[in-house]
C-alpha cells in the first residue's frame, strides 16, 4: 500500500530533490522563470507580439527593445515571453490529457487482461515502433496546424509512456493482499482501480509528466521550425528559429536566442524530473 505523505516525508522528499546537487536547484530556477515569463508576459513588455515598426527593422538591443526587434520590427524580447506562453500552453494540455487517457488505457490493460489487455498493449507497441516527432508530424497535418490541434497531436504521441507504466505497475500491485481483500468484501472494480491501484502510481506519473511537459516542448519547436507546427506569425519559438535562421550570418540573435530557451528549457525538465525520480522513489533515496 502506498505510503502516507506526512510532514516528515515531505520534508526528506525536499531534503532529497534539493541534495541531487546544484544542477537541480538551477533547473528548477530556469522552470519557474519559464512559467512566470509566460504567466506575466503581458505586464513585462509593452508590446504586444504582432507589432509591427518597419522604421525599426533588425534594432539592435536598447532601452525601448531589451533585445532589439526582428526583420518587420516586431519588439523579440516580446516574441520570447509569447513563445514561451504557447510552449507552456501546448505542453500543459499535450502532458494532461495524454496522462490521463494513457492512465485509463494501462488501468484496464493491467487490471483486466485478456482480449482488451492484448488489443491496447499491441496497439502502444505499433505506436512506439514509430518515431514520436514523426509520428506527430503527421497528425499535426491531418488535426492543423493550431495550438490545440498541436496540442493533441503530441498528446498522442506520448500517451505509450503513460500506458506501459501504468501496466507496469498494476501488473505487480493487483495480486496483493490488500487488494483480494478489497475484491473480497465487495468493493467494485472501479473503487479498486481508483482508490488502491491508481494511487500507487503517482509518484513514478509525477515524474513522467514532468520529462513529458520538456518532451511537448521540444517537439512543438521541431514541428513548427518544420512548417508543420504552429504557422507564422504566430510567436512560437520554432517559428522563430525557422525565421531567424534565413539571418543567422548578419543577425544571429534572431535564430539562438529561441533555440537557446528552447534548449535550457527541455534540459531543466529533464533534470527536475530525474530529481523528482531520486526523491520519490525509496530504494534510491541517499544515493549520488
Amino acid at each position: 500500500m502506498m505510503q502516507n505523505f506526512n510532514a516528515e516525508s515531505f520534508k526528506q522528499f525536499l531534503r532529497v530533490f534539493f541534495g541531487r546537487g546544484i544542477l537541480v536547484q538551477i533547473s528548477l530556477v530556469i522552470i519557474l522563470i519559464f512559467v512566470f515569463s509566460a504567466l506575466l508576459a503581458p505586464i513585462l513588455t509593452p508590446y504586444t507580439p504582432l507589432e509591427q515598426d518597419l522604421t525599426q527593422m533588425f534594432a539592435n538591443p536598447s532601452a525601448a527593445h531589451l533585445l532589439g526587434t526582428d526583420n518587420i520590427g516586431r519588439d523579440f524580447f516580446t516574441r520570447l515571453l509569447y513563445g514561451a506562453q504557447i510552449s507552456l500552453v501546448v505542453s500543459l494540455l499535450s502532458s494532461v490529457w495524454a496522462g490521463v487517457v494513457g492512465i485509463i488505457l494501462g488501468l484496464i490493460a493491467g487490471y483486466f487482461e485478456g482480449l482488451a489487455s492484448s488489443i491496447i498493449m499491441r496497439v502502444i507497441d505499433a505506436q512506439l515502433s514509430i518515431p514520436s516527432l514523426i509520428f506527430s508530424m503527421v497528425l499535426g497535418m491531418v488535426i492543423g496546424q493550431s495550438i490545440p490541434g498541436m496540442a493533441i497531436a503530441i498528446g498522442i504521441g506520448a500517451i505509450p509512456s503513460y500506458t506501459r507504466m501504468v501496466y507496469g505497475m498494476v501488473l505487480s500491485l493487483k495480486h496483493n493482499d490488500y487488494i483480494t481483500a478489497a475484491a473480497l468484501v465487495g468493493q467494485s472494480e472501479t473503487k479498486i482501480l481508483l482508490k488502491h491501484l491508481l494511487p500507487n502510481c503517482f509518484a513514478p506519473l509525477i515524474v513522467i509528466f514532468t520529462m513529458s511537459l520538456g518532451t511537448a516542448i521540444m517537439v512543438e519547436a521541431g514541428l513548427a521550425y518544420l512548417g508543420v507546427g504552429i504557422a507564422a506569425p504566430t510567436p512560437a519559438w520554432g517559428v522563430m528559429v525557422s525565421e531567424g535562421y534565413k539571418y543567422l550570418t548578419q543577425h544571429p540573435r534572431l535564430a539562438i536566442l529561441p533555440g537557446l530557451c528552447v534548449m535550457l528549457v527541455v534540459v531543466a525538465f529533464n533534470i527536475v524530473g530525474d530529481g523528482l525520480r531520486d526523491a520519490l522513489d525509496p530504494r534510491l533515496r541517499g544515493k549520488l
